[in-house]
């Protein structure tokens, strides 16, 4: 999982300047030759499938091809580095904010995420489904808030990992509640799927995703409850965890565009005003409520506003929680 977060109105940052001077450069009308757009995710997932589809819709807008380029590792980090440090002028980066706002706090990186990189434009945010498997015999989530506080250890909720979004969720909901939820932390989403299908645990939070939504469709897994500003049009029945009293834990996994820091504000603001062109599209709203995310179009102010909120309360949440990655 990848990862956030609770919020609508979204943004964009100050971009990059490569080689040209911003005037000589707008003037020169960008771009020149193809734009890149590095996915710091393996092919195949939602950010990947996500970003093919705008780089086709700003094909004619921005007159030159656009290709992806996945370059996975290090959750997210292995990329957005490659973002950071692209010098070429027509390179940019699509992910989730938690490389920027949450891995700094779990682990060394080569570059500074709220220096080194400019936001260019929110696009969706993503929400996360706490789940329960055919393990679990309770009803609700506060059924299971209920048969943890009374059994401590006995009730376990899965994650796709140490440090990921879904364990800051586990973690604020642990100490909201005061319940002894074990977490069974795995790496990565495969093997967390195939486990959840035979109820290996009780409960799990993950973004949904295909296969994930096959396992509920079939009765494998039921929702108890869903992250976001409101509850979901696919589920009008399931409340939010801010309804269920943890707005802490109430994230998101929010994506947007990115670019080196040394782009330059006009071409920032040029770039912003296609990628909201591109989202307000019927078309492609409806595409990415068929992935389950919500898009979530804005200034580069804004988007830049969000990360760095974001990043300040991660910092707190991981300290608090002495949370680590493996």
């Amino acid at each position: 999982m990848t990862s956030r977060r609770r919020a609508l109105g979204l943004g964009l940052g100050s971009l990059a300047a490569a080689v040209l001077p911003l005037t000589a450069r707008a003037q020169a009308g960008w771009p020149t030759r193809p734009v890149k757009i590095i996915v710091p995710y393996p092919a195949g997932g939602v950010n990947d499938v996500v970003a093919r589809m705008l780089a086709e819709r700003l094909r004619p807008l921005l007159g030159q091809p656009v290709v992806v380029d996945n370059r996975a590792g290090a959750g997210g980090t292995i990329g957005m580095d490659a973002v950071a440090k692209a010098d070429d002028g027509h390179t940019l980066g699509f992910a989730a904010i938690s490389p920027l706002t949450l891995n700094p706090h779990l682990m060394k990186l080569q570059y500074e995420p709220l220096k080194d990189i400019a936001p260019v434009a929110s696009v969706m945010y993503s929400p996360v489904y706490v789940l329960a498997t055919q393990r679990f015999k309770g009803g609700s989530f506060r059924d299971a808030i209920a048969m943890a506080r009374a059994a401590p250890g006995k009730v376990s909720i899965a994650s796709s990992g140490f440090g990921t979004l879904g364990h800051i969720m586990i973690e604020q909901i642990r100490r909201k509640s005061g319940a002894d939820l074990t977490h069974v932390p795995y790496k990565g989403g495969t093997q967390l799927i195939t486990d959840a299908a035979g109820g290996q645990f009780d409960l799990m939070v993950a973004n949904p995703f295909a296969p994930l939504n096959a396992l509920i469709d079939e009765g494998k897994l039921r929702v108890l409850a869903v992250t976001g500003p409101r509850r979901l049009a696919k589920l009008p029945q399931v409340p939010t965890l801010a309804e269920l009293g943890y707005p802490q834990a109430n994230l998101t996994s929010l994506f947007g565009f990115y670019a080196p820091a040394s782009t330059p504000p006009e071409l920032v603001r040029r770039l912003n005003a296609d990628i909201n062109k591109v989202l307000a599209d019927k078309e492609v709203q409806e595409q990415l409520r068929k992935l389950d995310n919500v898009p979530s179009p804005g200034t580069p102010e804004q988007f830049a506003a969000v990360i760095a909120r974001e990043y300040a309360a991660n910092a707190r949440i991981v300290k608090e929680a002495n949370i680590k990655a493996e």
